[in-house]
């Protein structure tokens, strides 16, 4: 088949074959010359990068380890004392336990952060690469974030700042504003409170204003005893020192009294009773525990010594009977025994008319 005059190829058209093997060795050579030239500084690079990459490795695994260690010795350390007498409120071991991890979780956090980030940050320098407009970039989308995601940081540093304080911890019982209760859980960003009827609150950290926490210190346990104003005080004194000397003699109580339970004073006197205030200082969230058993042995004291509680309206006093009342066996006068009175008249009956009838 013959093929067209305008489909030939042009003897202009044909390659000259020398010069195109020729250009290739030329390329060739470039190549070479270049990679001759550059691979020392490519080297160079390349080795600085892996030696920024390992070395940045190394710091960063060392580090977690170290605070790997650090908890744990702290969760040791707090085991340990937990078996002692005040080892269940100084020494909480979940309170520790989840504070730690907590703390050690930013920390690791944050020293990976700083770490791989300085080590990105060399890798680029090696590279030869401007870091000015990436580090504007990343200022710009920093304030973005910051602006959108601004509750979710408030919460998180609070969240920091709270549990590096140690302002409250698992068994804790807190009243932070917005929520009561006893703390079950700690979180960076959450509170995990139960209520007094056993409800669950979630509180952001950000969200506390203030903390009262009922757990830490000491408490103060008080009774108040109403007695009749005949008693002696002196012998009221007497029979609480023997009530309190006994009760901080036998356990659990021996833990739980942190003073001497004080009979403060009178806290009011009235006609028909007088308020004996008794005091003692307990172990934090032992204190209404301490007031109902104080409350039951000073009432069986009391009823032993024979000084008699009152309370609410004044009751009567059963020694002393009240007279009789004259009066009470006579009958009320009846008004129809005077036949002169308006009753008396008013039930007479009706004379007949005087005169003639006057029939049909």
């Amino acid at each position: 088949m013959p093929w067209p005059a305008a489909l030939l190829p042009l003897a202009a058209d044909v390659p000259d074959a020398p010069a195109s093997v020729k250009e290739a060795q030329e390329s060739v050579t470039e190549a070479a010359s270049f990679i001759e030239q550059n691979w020392a500084t490519w080297l160079s690079i390349g080795l600085r990068i892996l030696l920024i990459v390992v070395i940045a490795a190394v710091i960063r695994s060392a580090v977690r380890k170290a605070l790997t260690k650090l908890i744990t010795r702290m969760n040791t350390s707090a085991e340990a004392v937990e078996g002692t007498a005040l080892g269940g409120l100084l020494v909480n071991a979940e309170r520790r336990r989840q504070r730690s991890e907590a703390i050690g979780s930013v920390l690791r956090s944050v020293a990976s952060f700083l770490i791989l980030g300085t080590a990105a940050l060399m890798v680029l320098a090696a590279l030869k690469i401007d870091l000015a407009p990436l580090l504007a970039s990343a200022g710009v989308a920093g304030v973005a974030i910051g602006f959108g995601a601004r509750n979710l940081v408030t919460d998180f540093l609070s969240g920091v700042f709270m549990i590096m304080e140690d302002q409250y911890g698992v068994g804790d019982k807190i009243d932070a504003g917005v929520a009561s209760g006893e703390v079950i859980e700690v979180g960076l960003r959450v509170t995990k409170l139960r209520g007094d009827n056993g409800e669950i609150w979630y509180v952001r950290n950000g969200e506390i204003k203030r903390i009262g926490n009922l757990s830490q210190g000491w408490a103060t346990a008080g009774v108040d005893v109403q007695v009749k104003p005949s008693e002696n005080l002196s012998r009221i004194r007497a029979v609480v020192k023997e009530v309190a000397d006994a009760m901080a003699k036998e356990s659990p109580w021996d833990e739980r009294l942190w003073g001497p339970v004080e009979v403060l004073g009178l806290d009011e006197v009235l006609l028909a009773s007088m308020t004996v205030r008794v005091s003692a200082k307990t172990m934090p969230g032992q204190q209404f525990a301490v007031e109902r058993e104080l409350r039951w042995r000073i009432k069986e004291a009391f009823d032993a010594a024979g000084i008699r509680i009152i309370g609410g309206m004044p009751a009567p006093d059963e020694d002393e009977e009240a007279p009789a009342d004259p009066s009470a066996s006579v009958a009320a006068p009846s008004a129809l025994a005077n036949p002169a009175s308006p009753q008396s008249l008013a039930t007479a009956p009706i004379p007949p008319p005087a005169g003639p009838r006057i029939t049909k």
